[in-house]
């Protein structure tokens, strides 16, 4: 077995244990409906923790290819006649091709110039998907259709969990390929020093571009899950504030970790329901916890944590 071989299946094991034993545990539909949620935003956290954590690409925008996959799911059916499922793919091919597009200029920047040049994309699409309202319904959203899959309508948070759960295990599978490849290896080079990369033969531009759109492949699925599931879409969905949970997810997680990217998700996504026993002070409480985390495990939660087993081991 080649070295990541093991690592690689002990994550997936991982997953495919919690996947399988939170319904045992937490059975009831509100708790089945916010695991979805978790699911979800791993999935868009998936992509943005190889844009990160692998290339070392900063995006401060990325809300926005989430809202691209979510709103063309829901226009298809209402304005095109589509199916759910189909107006989802569109989605998904929309997204790509935008960051194809805007990928090429944008990508030349670095630090937070990349930063800024990013949230300016997340802006423009949240800003279009607010005042375009004859079509996307504006600030008031738009409602979807129940989907059907395979003659049966696709509905109730157990359904929706397997189906979003597998989808986390798939997508976590593709991006621990992706790392070990080719690819991965000189993501991870440019991520150290661009011109060392550039000099032993990679391709930076190509490569940083590459992983943008898959990171942007990522958040259009996770958009247009949320909005199967939820049957209802808000332009928050593309806000400035859901990028910045996005990131959040990935930085307290770890960043280049893919199960760390998963935990962040669960704890941003479960921890607001947790913290509501504190009414006006949920908001503080969470950040303080944040800020903790950050302190005493500065890596991110997987990182820290399996940094300090190995210690312990050794000594």
């Amino acid at each position: 077995m080649r070295p990541g071989t093991f690592s690689k299946l002990a994550i997936l094991g991982t997953l495919l244990l919690v996947l399988a034993v939170v319904p045992l545990v937490l059975p009831s539909p509100f708790h089945l409906r916010v695991a979805t949620l978790v699911w979800i935003n791993a999935t868009a956290a998936l992509g943005l923790a190889l844009l990160i954590g692998l290339a070392g690409q900063v995006s401060l925008g990325h809300a926005g290819f989430m809202g691209i996959g979510a709103y063309a799911t829901a226009l298809g059916p209402k304005h095109l006649g589509l199916d759910p499922l189909s107006s989802m793919a569109l989605g998904i091919f929309a997204a790509a091709l935008l960051a194809l597009l805007v990928g090429r200029p944008i990508l030349r920047l670095k630090g937070h110039y990349l930063a800024v040049a990013t949230l300016g994309l997340g802006i423009l699409v949240h800003l279009v998907i607010v005042s375009e309202v004859p079509v996307t319904g504006g600030p008031d959203g738009i409602q979807l259709p129940h989907v059907e899959l395979l003659g049966r309508r696709v509905t109730g948070p157990e359904l929706w969990y397997w189906i979003t759960g597998t989808g986390v295990v798939l997508a976590a599978w593709l991006a621990l390929n992706l790392e070990d490849s080719s690819t991965g290896r000189a993501l991870r080079a440019l991520h150290d020093s661009e011109i060392a990369a550039s000099v032993v033969g990679v391709d930076v531009a190509r490569h940083k571009l590459v992983v943008f759109v898959i990171a942007a492949v990522y958040a259009a699925l996770a958009g247009g899950l949320f909005a199967l599931f939820n049957r209802f879409v808000t332009p928050d969905v593309a806000g400035f504030l859901r990028s910045i949970e996005l990131v959040t997810m990935v930085v307290i997680g770890g960043m280049g970790s893919i199960l760390g990217a998963v935990v962040g998700a669960a704890l941003l996504t479960v921890l607001p329901q947790a913290l509501t026993v504190f009414h006006e002070y949920e908001h503080a409480v969470l950040g303080l916890l944040i800020v903790l985390f950050m302190v005493f495990l500065r890596q991110g939660i997987v990182p820290g944590l399996a940094g300090r087993v190995v210690r312990r081991r050794s000594a």
